[in-house]
Formats: structure tokens, C-alpha cells, sequence
């Protein structure tokens, strides 16, 4: 199992994307815009979206996913999430204003994307792949994910603040490789980052303390205005983890 990093970042610009994950030629994790730099074949490959959340930096290249590829995908597109996440993209994106409502055209019946709620703790399988829906605490419902290919797991958390329940299932992976997470903003912005329920250096170092098994740790969704302070950071309250600091294009192999 290839995990290939499309977007990994708090904000969009330049050569910055927000989050997405490609789990081999037909998973997605979140749909921000790295999945605008996949080839036109590449997206008609995507038979499945498993979305975190409803915020716009984890959605918002979805309908265009859709859209671009309608005529090679052979089938609707399955986005898995959980129901509140499927009721805000059906209320406030795929509405027939903002975007055509692809979960009923064109039928209900057959339609260009299939919305499968995703409970937590529930399990997908998809292939030889097992994704599983995990704690996290965000300003909207919101999911981490487990990904598990059988021989290792590469676990994401989603946007989230600190969420014990998120590193207490964390322990409890026996095949534990990867964990990517998300850390937004300074130790500073404490009153904006608790506001939003983002993660700080702080906080990520207050998980990895409750983290019992080696990982290797992989941090994530920095705002593009404050990557070097961020970064600095972390190495102060992480350091001799060796956390590393994602970049897309960036392939993880399990």
C-alpha cells in the first residue's frame, strides 16, 4: 500500500495545498485542493473519499472530483463520512446553488457520487485496505483515520484539537508505522488555536506523551504564516522524536 501526500497544508498558495491523501490509484483522504494536481485519468481512478470533515480546506475540490471525471468513471463516486459531514456538503455545497446536486443526479438512483455514512469506530474495507473512523475534537464532527494495510497503519488525525480518546485508540495499534499529525498554529495563538480546536506545539507534545507505542511522527497543516515558528517549536517539545514535517508529493510505503 502506497500512501501518496497531494496537499498537507493549513492554507493554499503558490506551492502550498490543503490536505489531501491518495491511498494507491483509487482512495482519497479529504479532498482539499492537492487533488487538483492529479492527472484527469488519475481522478477518474478515485473510486472512494474518506472526509474527515466538512470544512472547506478538507472538501472543497469534491464536486470538481466529481465533475471532471464523469464521463471515464465507470460508477458513482462512494464518499464515506459521517452523517453530519454528508448533511452540510447536501445543505451548503452540492445544493444546486454553489454546485448541481450530484447525490441525486442524474437519478437518485444511480447518481454521480454515492454519500456512505462512516461511523466512528466503524471499519471500511476496500480491497486488501482497512480504514477505520477514530476520535478527534473539532469545531464541526470530525474524524481521524486509521489506514491499515495489513502489514502496517498509517493513522491521520484529521483537524483536531487535544482528544486523549484519539491517542488511547492509538495505543491500542499493534502495527502502528505512521501517525500524521495536524498542528496549525503557534504556542502563542492558544486562545485562537483552543477557539478552533486546532492543535498546538504544546498540545501535540501533551499526545505524544500519551503515545505508548513507536511511530514515526509526521506533522501537518501548519498556516503557511507561520511554518518556521511552528517548526521551531515542535523540535523544542519534540525534538528528540525526530518528528518530520510533510511535503507534498511525498509517498509513504506499508
Amino acid at each position: 500500500m502506497k500512501i501518496r501526500i497531494l496537499g498537507c497544508s493549513g492554507g493554499a498558495c503558490a506551492d502550498l495545498r490543503t490536505t489531501a491523501l491518495q491511498i494507491d490509484d483509487d482512495v482519497l483522504v479529504d479532498c482539499g485542493t492537492g487533488v487538483g494536481d492529479l492527472t484527469l485519468e488519475e481522478m477518474a481512478g478515485i473510486r472512494d473519499v474518506f472526509l474527515t470533515h466538512s470544512h472547506l480546506d478538507h472538501v472543497l475540490f469534491l464536486p470538481l472530483l466529481s465533475d471532471a471525471a464523469l464521463v471515464l468513471r465507470n460508477g458513482p463516486l462512494t464518499v464515506h463520512a459521517l452523517p453530519e459531514t454528508i448533511v452540510a456538503l447536501k445543505t451548503h455545497m452540492l445544493n444546486n446553488v454553489l454546485w448541481p446536486d450530484y447525490g441525486s443526479l442524474p437519478t437518485p438512483e444511480d447518481p454521480y457520487i454515492r454519500f456512505q455514512p462512516i461511523m466512528l469506530g466503524e471499519t471500511v474495507a476496500t480491497g486488501n485496505r482497512r480504514i477505520t473512523a477514530l476520535p478527534a475534537s473539532h469545531t464541526v464532527p470530525a474524524v481521524g483515520y486509521r489506514i491499515d494495510s495489513g502489514r502496517g497503519s498509517f493513522v491521520f488525525s484529521g483537524d483536531t484539537t487535544f482528544c486523549e480518546d484519539f491517542w488511547d485508540a492509538l495505543n491500542a495499534i499493534g502495527n502502528l508505522e505512521f501517525v500524521m499529525m495536524e498542528t496549525t498554529m503557534r504556542d502563542m495563538d492558544h486562545a485562537i488555536a483552543e477557539r478552533s480546536r486546532h492543535t498546538t506545539p504544546a498540545l501535540l507534545a501533551q499526545g505524544l506523551a500519551c503515545l505508548r507505542r513507536p511511530a514515526k511522527v509526521l506533522v501537518t497543516h501548519i498556516e503557511p504564516d507561520k511554518i518556521d515558528a511552528v517548526r521551531c517549536e515542535i523540535l523544542d517539545v519534540a525534538g528528540h522524536l525526530q518528528p518530520h514535517f510533510l511535503q507534498r508529493g511525498e509517498v509513504f510505503t506499508l
